[in-house]
């Protein structure tokens, strides 16, 4: 039986950080003894997340380095863009593990971080040392890590679909465009006007068009599979939903493989890996079948008229694309089974 490990969570009053608490209650092998929040200490948690009451009884914390190294083995920091990059290293002296679920670490190229967060990037010694850890992929990485970037919600879904046909050579990279779909949690728990029910409900809208900061974490990832630079073409959506992402990508087929000969790459590339789920030929996830869970679903078409193959891969944003995979990647930093904790079905209907 392996030890428990204990968790602390800071930036606990958001979406991320209050779903790495719920998911965390059914870990066999981690007990929660911390939830930091740097604007709300002192205050219950259940006065910000009232469903959350009786299941974790818990008093909001301070942020203080020492008291949690005290309390705590590894921290998930689910907090704005920003402050993990000045608050990992304090935490990491203070000999604790690190899984971040900001942008602050995924980047390599802090001149790009610069650029696309318009925030301070985090030193060139950190930035070496954090493992951009896509768990399906570079999940041999993790093992033994101090400190995790968690990948974007955005980029979950589209590098998971694109991936095996991108190192298999089997798509022209140059020819890649991705139309990503996202529900209103993916821009967190602060209230805006872009997020107002009245603006959201009964509409579509396109944002950041050409400038959304997971571009560069898509093209870096790919661009390393690739084993040469990779540039896309990435649009987001917000749809009136709560949860969900559906990435849709569309590429140029290098050779003559059909959908079927997609659907067998890829089951191959992800054999053994629990949580990616390849459809039938002439199927297509939902986000629905997929909400609530660690799930990665993904469908093809092949159209001969056009050379091109069409990719659709759904996760949960809050989930897959956040805390679920920051708690996949807790298992791998501690070398246990990656689903742990983490073997429950979607919530359907």
């Amino acid at each position: 039986m392996s030890h428990i490990v204990r968790a602390a969570i800071i930036g606990a009053t958001g979406y991320g950080g209050a779903e790495v608490i719920r998911l965390l209650q059914a870990h066999p092998l981690v007990k929660i003894t911390s939830v930091i929040s740097t604007s709300n200490a002192g205050a219950p948690l259940a006065d910000h997340f009232p469903h959350l009451q009786e299941v974790v009884v818990d008093i909001l914390d301070e942020l203080d380095v020492d008291l949690i190294a005290s309390k705590a083995d590894v921290v998930f920091l689910a907090t704005p863009a920003g402050v993990s990059a000045e608050l990992s290293p304090k935490l990491l002296a203070a000999g604790l593990k690190v899984i971040d679920i900001s942008g602050d670490l995924r980047l390599k190229s802090s001149s790009d971080y610069e650029k696309w967060y318009k925030k301070k990037p985090a030193s060139e010694e950190i930035l070496a040392k954090s493992i951009y850890a896509l768990s399906e992929v570079f999940g041999d990485e993790v093992k033994g890590s101090d400190l995790i970037a968690n990948p974007g919600c955005y980029p979950t879904a589209t590098l998971l679909g694109l991936i095996p046909a991108v190192k298999a050579g089997w798509i022209d990279p140059s020819t890649i465009i991705i139309d990503a779909k996202s529900g209103v949690s993916g821009a967190g728990r602060g209230v805006s006007l872009g997020v107002h029910y009245a603006e959201v409900n009964e509409n579509l809208n396109v944002y950041k068009v050409n400038k959304h900061q997971h571009i560069p974490e898509i093209e870096q990832a790919l661009s390393r599979v690739a084993g040469k630079p990779v540039v896309t073409t990435f649009t987001t959506h917000l749809v009136p939903m709560t949860r969900g992402i559906m990435s849709t990508m569309y590429a140029t087929v290098n050779g003559e493989h059909t959908a079927a000969d997609f659907i067998e790459l890829y089951r191959q590339f992800y054999e053994g890996r629990k949580f990616v789920r390849i459809r039938q030929e002439g199927k297509f996830p939902s986000t629905k079948e997929v909400s609530g869970s660690n799930y990665c679903d993904i469908g093809f078409s092949v159209d001969e008229r056009t050379g091109r193959v069409t990719i659709v891969s759904v996760i949960d944003n809050v989930v897959k694309g956040a805390a679920g995979q920051a708690i996949q990647n807790l298992n791998l930093m501690y070398g246990w089974e990656e689903t742990t904790g983490l073997l429950f079905a979607p919530v359907y209907p």
